[in-house]
């Protein structure tokens, strides 16, 4: 299929259309580098406690050692990491990838049922997982392969002052559910036993599995997208390449309050930036806006991602207009689309435009970003960046013309080899010529930009006529009495569907006949919502995605009941 490419036109300046992806062998060699070129910077920081490249790279040795000499453990064996953001996780990740062992990022969050199904479904052999979290982890491990257990606490290394949180943790927060898991092993013995092993030599290539990376639990059952050793070194290098002169190798501090478990803070927080010599400071509860305020004050930050519900979060959280900002030069906003009432507010408190991209786990994420050198928020997802190609197709697979409106496809070194285990899964989204099914409706531009219309599964259907939430939501959140907003479709007899709201206001006076009001002056008729719910929250994932689809489903459960 021959492939227009208008993006490439409008590349910043100094961004190259392709990427050498065989500049490294693996995420390990990528690593590696990092750790020799800025041995004495600071790496991680986390409740006060830094440490360097340098330590980084000894600690995560001695972990290396430990999975392979004293656990005997082998390239391809998974591993499981059930951590928030605390300094163990980057020493857990990269002594695992040094070890050549496959990573599954397990969230913390996850029931037991959830827990057992990964742990299962991936064959993870080991497991990391924080005190917090091993009671969940006691009520299924017999029923998995799992046959290592190391636990560890938010202050194991953090010194005396990690002895006092983890004791307020325990006892006096009761964030610590009891458990009973004999056979496990302290994180810092398990360095300690690592420490005389040497770290093992892998030969590790692009086709190598680096991580199970799972998705689409809110979809159904959870499927684990194989991302290779190529395909990650190949996103850090496009997203590399995208920042190039944006930013300062070795002077960078990057706020990290998306989980590192999860694939956008992964590769952009914990891989791109730790390539460019960056401080990754951890931000271990983002939910708690106050003290987030807090670190960010102390931190001198020149760059954050975040998730458009963090950004509106900290837009909302008293203090935050007064954070120092004189640094901040790149603000990255994915997992969701970024609204244009909280992108036009950001640049307005913090002088940084907020730039969005999008990917997804299947790409390892990144697949389009805007311009760093934007000016405004422009509404699109941005670019496809070196080596990606994307077009939209029609429901027959066929490519449409510019400005159509159809499926986004994305192809290019960072899409994933497949699900694990499951052909006829990938088979559905994967083709044999390489082109990924994203499952998002979007358009493209004769410049070459991208807009997400919406997911084809949120899609309203109006009396034949297509409702997209996203554009819906973006009217609302415009109304100045509203904090968060999401629209789902219910069903009706008249119509197929309607739109209903369900809305936190941040006027307690706002009344439906208000935003009522509002949307009929705003929207098209059978764009406006014949239903609106206010709540006092709304559903999130685990990255504080609005989960539309447990909106729809209690409907669905309040009808059958």
């Amino acid at each position: 299929m021959s492939i227009e490419r208008p993006w490439l036109a409008h590349y910043p300046e100094g961004v190259p259309p392709q990427i050498d992806v065989n500049q490294y062998a693996s995420v390990a060699a990528v690593v590696e580098e990092a750790f020799e070129r800025f041995r004495h910077r600071p790496a991680f920081t986390s409740f006060g406690k830094i440490l360097s490249y340098g330590q980084v790279d000894e600690l995560s040795r001695q972990f290396a050692g430990y999975l392979t000499g004293t656990l005997k453990l082998s390239k391809g064996d998974r591993i499981a990491i059930m951590m928030p953001n605390v300094l163990q996780y980057p020493i857990a990740l990269f002594g695992a990838l040094r070890a050549g062992l496959v990573v599954v990022n397990t969230n913390p969050m996850y029931t037991a049922r959830e827990l057992k199904h990964q742990l299962e479904d991936s064959g993870a052999k080991a497991i990391v997982v924080l005190d917090n979290f091993a009671s969940t982890l006691q009520q299924v491990v017999a029923d998995t392969h799992v046959e290592h257990i190391i636990t560890t606490g938010i202050g194991d290394l953090l010194g005396a002052k990690g002895v006092l949180i983890n004791f307020v943790l325990k006892h006096v927060k009761k964030m610590v559910p009891a458990y009973s898991l004999p056979t496990a092993v302290r994180f810092a013995d398990a360095l300690s036993q690592g420490a005389p092993h040497p770290l093992p030599k892998v030969q590790l290539g692009h086709d190598d599995l680096a991580f199970l990376q799972y998705t689409g639990g809110t979809t159904g059952v959870a499927k684990g997208a194989m991302l290779s050793h190529g395909n990650m070194v190949a996103n850090m290098m496009q997203a590399g390449a995208w920042i190039g002169k944006n930013v300062k190798p070795g002077e960078e501090v990057i706020i990290t309050a998306l989980p590192l478990y999860h694939i956008f803070s992964l590769t952009a927080n914990g891989l791109v930036f730790m390539r460019l010599g960056g401080l990754n400071w951890l931000i271990t509860n983002p939910r708690d806006m106050p003290a987030f305020v807090k670190e960010l004050k102390k931190s001198k930050f020149t760059a954050l991602t975040g998730v458009n519900t963090l950004f509106n979060g900290l837009l909302n959280t008293p203090g935050f207009a007064d954070v120092d900002f004189s640094r901040l030069h790149l603000t990255l906003g994915g997992g969701m689309a970024v609204q244009r009432a909280v992108a036009e507010r950001w640049k307005k408190v913090t002088g940084c435009t907020l730039a969005e991209a999008y990917g997804l786990t299947e790409t390892s994420p990144a697949a389009c970003i805007n311009p760093l050198d934007l000016k405004d928020y422009n509404g699109s997802i941005g670019l496809p960046i070196p080596s990606t190609d994307v077009a939209i197709w029609s429901e027959d697979n066929q490519p449409l013309p510019i400005g159509e409106v159809g499926e986004l496809m994305v192809s290019g070194p960072q899409v994933m080899k497949g699900y694990w285990q499951r052909p006829d899964e990938t088979a559905k989204v994967l083709g044999p010529d390489g082109w990924l099914h994203t499952g998002d409706v979007a358009r493209m531009d004769e410049s070459g930009y991208v807009y997400i219309v919406d997911r084809k599964k949120d899609m309203i259907l109006v009396s034949g006529f297509n409702v997209y939430p996203n554009e819906v939501e973006d009217v609302v959140m415009q109304h100045p009495g509203v904090a968060e907003v999401a629209a789902v479709g219910v069903p009706d007899e008249h119509s197929g569907e309607v739109v209903k709201l369900f809305v936190v206001r941040k006027d307690p006076k706002l009344t439906v006949e208000e935003l009522k009001k509002f949307c009929h002056d705003n929207l098209t008729g059978y764009k406006r919502p014949k239903i609106i719910e206010f709540r006092d929250s709304l559903p999130k994932s685990n990255v504080g995605k609005i989960l539309r689809r447990e909106l729809r489903d209690e409907k669905k459960t309040a009808a059958a009941s």
